[in-house]
């Protein structure tokens, strides 16, 4: 297991002046949990498309709630073992729970940790909700605030952060282009799904990154007595039978006798809670299949809880804050021919349960027609140097890394499916693959542009609590980064972006831009000397779309440099991608610079690089070395008058030259990578760390740019 320490306690780093106690302030703690199991049997449990039932407990469910109070400010978080909430229901909770104890409702956080194993509290798809459980649902909750806030004493808090790698991953992957899949609506357009089954042929891979990171805040006892943990991991769940509080629930459980927790008296609270895990779960689909009962999924990620846990320094006082705020965003309505399909199939149907995806989805259409629009509530908290975000969504990893990036308070973790329920918010650029996580309805009917709205209000809130601007992170410098803009490139792209569909070019000259069809923030080549960021380097991985600019300061002498990945295998077409080409976009017989990965066209180009300029002078130029699938690749392609020139991996060598003739028209200066001018055979995978240069490269600052990657310097 991979595990890295993000941070300690802030008076590991230094406090600010600000963070002084007030005079005789005191911070205080308390915790409780309440069972909140059915009584009754069979229930409704919600968590797949379609209704089912479960006549059995497996185990307990509890709603477990923390309260701090350091003098100034009292707040209060609950994680309840359910897989959603509506706000209704949640604001009823906080208005009995403010009644109770006088914690305002805007300083209380309640979620759900998403167990697909619980009674039914929220209509999801095509389950209804279970009126006999939810009778006092809200009840319980707020009792576990009050049973909290009850139990206050003086405390002692602290928190740490580690990578666990090993346990989470996307779930989400791209599919190849010859085998996507259908979306309920009928139409042949998902491009990523859920999912994929392990090692699957019909995959590229991941759409996104996962957010690997394990965060513990853990109070005592001013004696040090452990009182609670709020950990937050990206699980989405594990898989259970019903009823089940699944790996959330078991989590305190099994912490608590490790941490000397088991028979203290009040009981000691352990509190897991969802984090950004919209597009990520368990299993890794790029391996085989593992073998794991849900116990000992539990106790792997309890160990590394537990490193976090014993890195952790306490302080007996810390500033506390909270802020809160609402978003009205509008939902993705059918169009008037979509309604009339829905209303058609639901006529069918009639007061019947749905019983298939094409009448679930059939059904939500109505929904969205009626309910153009919905307000969310939004959170921010500040725990010392510690931040929380609260997000009434299923929130993808990508998001979450962006908040820590530029969070103000560092470390920061995002709990999810809090205070609500309004379900996936895909980055824009993630719509346009598809997938069940796009397709409108309640799970997935936010607007396009949900998410950047999210991210700004939640920097926003979290500079709110901080007094503080939010990060504004510098590209991070490399050795290999270095060594290209040494070599004065005309421009350089080097594709660790984490939003937009513009890629900037680290000369400050030539921004460019990405068409639909990628997804950002995928791991990159690795090696010390390209990878400065603990995160590691990252790139954007092409399924349909191209990076494109014009660079008019580039004549026909000139070299493209980049790394490549490719994800499709060689027998799927005749050519398997094309990684550059210069040209007039859309020209027809495509004449141009051309440099791809050969299919099936010819057997002898098969898996190798070859370039081409176009189908009316049809000059090929072949490559020698086989290249294998999923592995990165560094190349330099050059031009000097009727000489082409192809490196490899850093080679003195050369992999292709030869002559061929200028394919593109004079004066064309538009530069593709991830596909051909003419759209043809896009590449399906990975391009990073991309430089054009008005000149041609020797071969030894070739092969020193390629070195340059085992550096660590």
């Amino acid at each position: 297991m991979t595990l890295w320490s993000v941070c300690l306690l802030a008076s590991a780093t230094g406090l600010r002046g600000a963070e002084t106690a007030p005079a005789e302030s005191v911070l205080r703690a308390g915790a409780a949990a309440v069972d909140i199991t059915p009584q009754q049997l069979p229930v409704i449990v919600c968590g797949g498309f379609l209704e089912r039932t479960a006549d059995r407990v497996q185990d307990s469910l509890h709603a477990r709630a923390l309260v701090l109070d350091n003098g100034t400010t009292r707040l209060g978080i609950v994680v309840v073992d359910t897989l959603m909430m509506p706000r209704e229901l949640i604001d009823r909770a906080k208005s009995l729970t403010e009644q109770s104890t006088g914690i305002p409702a805007d300083h209380l956080l309640v979620s759900a940790t998403h167990t697909h194993s619980a009674p039914s509290v929220m209509a999801c798809l095509g389950s209804r909700v279970d009126e006999t459980y939810a009778r006092g649902f809200a009840e319980r909750v707020a009792q576990s605030v009050s049973l909290a806030a009850e139990a206050l004493q003086p405390a002692r808090i602290g928190w740490a952060v580690v990578r666990d790698e090993v346990h989470n991953h996307c779930r989400r992957w791209i599919f190849r282009p010859d085998r996507m899949a259908t979306d309920p609506f009928g139409q042949t357009n998902v491009r990523a799904h859920m999912h994929p089954g392990y090692e699957s042929p019909n995959h590229v891979g991941p759409a996104g990154p996962a957010d690997p990171d394990l965060s513990v805040l853990a109070v005592q006892t001013r004696d040090g007595q452990p009182l609670a943990v709020l950990a937050n991991y990206a699980l989405h769940y594990f898989g259970w039978e019903p009823v089940s509080s699944d790996f959330c629930g078991r989590f305190g459980d099994t912490l608590a006798p490790l941490i000397g927790a088991a028979r203290r008296e009040p009981p000691f609270v352990g509190l897991m809670s969802q984090g950004t895990s919209g597009d990520s779960m368990w299993m890794d689909y790029s391996r085989p299949a593992l073998k794991l009962s849900l116990q000992d999924y539990t106790d792997a990620v309890v160990q590394s809880a537990l490193q976090a846990y014993r890195q952790i320094e306490y302080r007996d006082w810390v500033p506390l804050d909270m802020a809160e705020t609402t978003l009205t965003l509008r939902r993705r309505t059918p169009d008037a021919e979509r309604l009339a399909w829905a209303r058609n199939i639901l006529q069918e149907l009639g007061d019947g349960l749905p019983r298939n995806q094409q009448e679930v989805y059939a059904r939500e259409q109505l929904f969205l027609h009626e309910r153009p629009e919905v307000e969310l509530k939004l959170q921010a908290l500040r725990i010392g140097e510690l931040g929380i975000t609260a997000i009434p969504n299923e929130v993808f990893g990508i998001t979450g890394l962006k908040i820590k990036r530029f969070s103000p308070l560092q470390p920061t973790f995002n709990i999810e499916l809090a205070n609500g329920a309004e379900g996936y918010i895909p980055p824009p650029e993630q719509h346009q693959l598809g997938g069940y996580t796009t397709w409108p309805a309640r799970t997935a009917g936010l607007e396009v542009q949900a998410e950047p709205a999210i991210v700004e209000t939640m920097l926003s809130l979290l500079e709110k609590v901080s007094a503080r601007p939010r990060r504004a992170p510098a590209a991070e410098t490399t050795a290999y980064s270095a060594a290209i803009l040494a070599s004065k490139p005309v421009a350089y792209w080097r594709l660790a972006e984490m939003a937009g569909s513009q890629t900037a070019d680290a000369t400050g000259k030539h921004s460019a831009d990405l068409e639909p069809g990628y997804a950002l923030y995928l791991p990159g080549p690795e090696g010390a000397g390209i990878s400065a960021d603990p995160r590691g380097n990252r790139a954007v991985h092409f399924a349909g779309g191209r990076l494109r600019s014009q660079l008019d300061d580039v004549g026909d002498t000139y070299a493209v440099e980049f790394w490549f990945w490719n994800g499709l295998p060689h027998d799927a077409r005749p050519v398997s991608g094309y990684l550059f080409s210069r040209g007039a976009d859309g020209a027809k017989r495509a004449p141009g610079d051309h440099l791809g990965i050969g299919g099936t066209h010819e057997s002898n180009l098969s898996g190798r690089l070859f370039f081409y300029n176009g189908d009316e002078r049809k000059q090929l130029l072949a490559g020698k070395t086989p290249l294998q699938l999923r592995t990165w690749y560094h190349v330099v392609l050059m031009r000097e008058g009727a000489s082409v020139r192809v490196y490899l991996n850093g080679a003195e060598e050369p992999e292709i030259t030869g002559e061929a003739e200028r394919g593109y028209p004079a004066g064309v200066t538009q530069f593709f990578f991830a596909g051909r001018n003419d759209r043809l055979f896009s590449l399906e995978g990975k391009l990073d760390e991309i430089a054009v240069y008005s000149r041609v490269l020797p071969p030894r600052e070739v092969a020193a740019h390629f070195a340059t990657i085992a550096s660590a310097d």
